[in-house]
């Protein structure tokens, strides 16, 4: 069981930068409080063997923060941009690490690209998917020492439940994928 030892102020930031940003709009001068962070990267995973998707279940502060009782969020395998190498190269690298699954770069299709947080941060988010198998598997994933993630699968017959079902503590990013994968990919599979 995680909680909230204590919030304060951070003056010195690794990840963000909180800004303020001085605009016109409509010949009036105002203000916006923002904060600076990298841009992301997302990979919807359907294991073709046990005809599931594979998600990644880990702790998040903030939501800890609002729900003391359960900070534990279902994501997509993701990772943030903070190298100089391809987009595509960052997504496998964030599968390798999260999931375990050693996926050629080729394997990868994108999906689409939008903003996240735009009232806060407006990051951009490049959204891929992949078909994996067991063949690929080169350890048992869990991320960063710092991350401790738990690889999840959802069985596609259970997936669409699973999307509306609000006990499972979700990002918007993986009912997206789910929506997309049922009607872009599911008849391909079938």
């Amino acid at each position: 069981m995680a909680k909230i030892d204590s919030i304060k102020e951070l003056k010195e930031t690794h990840f963000i930068k909180p800004i303020e940003i001085n605009y016109t709009q409509k010949g009036r001068q105002k203000r916006w409080e923002a904060v600076l962070s990298h841009d992301s990267v997302a990979i919807l995973l359907y294991h073709k063997e046990k005809d599931a998707f594979v998600l990644v279940k880990q702790l998040r502060v903030t939501v800890l923060n609002k729900n003391p009782d359960n900070g534990y969020m279902y994501e997509l395998c993701a990772g943030i941009v903070d190298k100089e190498c391809s987009l595509e190269q960052i997504a496998k690298e964030e599968i390798l690490e999260e999931c375990g699954y050693n996926l050629p770069i080729k394997n990868l299709e994108k999906i689409s690209s939008f903003y996240t947080s735009v009232g806060i941060s407006g990051t951009h988010q490049t959204l891929y998917y992949a078909e994996i198998d067991e063949s690929m598997k080169v350890n048992e994933g869990g991320g960063l020492e710092e991350e401790e993630i738990e690889v999840i699968t959802i069985p596609l017959n259970e997936a669409k439940k699973f999307m509306f079902d609000e006990t499972y503590q979700k990002t918007t990013g993986v009912s997206l994928a789910f929506y997309w994968f049922f009607n872009t990919k599911l008849n391909q599979i079938l």
